[in-house]
């Protein structure tokens, strides 16, 4: 098993892996000069998820060490990544294969998510691993509240 649920010890090295992806794989949606990664916002969003037990919140622990982080809330995948130096080496799809099984386990057989629609990396992912896009389009939160958009999958 990859996954075990965060704590709140787990919040700095979680955010460290959250934000050198986000930087890396988010610069042309948020560009750091103007809208630089929100560490205190997500720390406190984070924070508020795992103590909130409507939330399943989990690190991805890899090597001895926290390599990634997902959260699901019902039928929706939350947030998902896995540290910069994993990328390729195929532990997302062995963390995303846990996720669905978790989920599937908890009673829910169509999955939802969101994925910035520029993020075409984290698309092709999606959609390698069987995800089908739906009609579904928001915008997230944070400055300049990029497009959402909605994704569906049978566990």
């Amino acid at each position: 098993m990859l996954l075990r649920l965060a704590a709140r010890e787990d919040l700095g090295d979680l955010l460290d892996v959250q934000q050198e992806g986000a930087q890396r794989a988010l610069a042309r949606i948020f560009p750091q000069d103007a809208y630089p990664f929100p560490r205190d916002e997500i720390f406190a969003r984070w924070a508020a998820e795992i103590a909130d037990p409507g939330i399943e919140a989990y690190v991805i622990e890899h090597a001895g060490r926290v390599s990634g982080f997902a959260a699901t809330r019902g039928d929706e995948l939350l947030h998902f990544g896995t540290a910069v130096d994993t990328w390729g080496t195929g532990l997302a799809v062995a963390a995303h294969d846990e996720i669905l099984q978790r989920l599937a386990a908890s009673g829910v057989s169509l999955a939802r998510l969101r994925v910035f629609e520029e993020n075409h990396r984290a698309i092709r992912f999606y959609e390698k691993l069987g995800w089908q896009r739906t009609v579904a389009r928001t915008r997230t939160s944070f400055p300049p509240h990029p497009v959402l958009l909605g994704y569906q999958r049978r566990c």
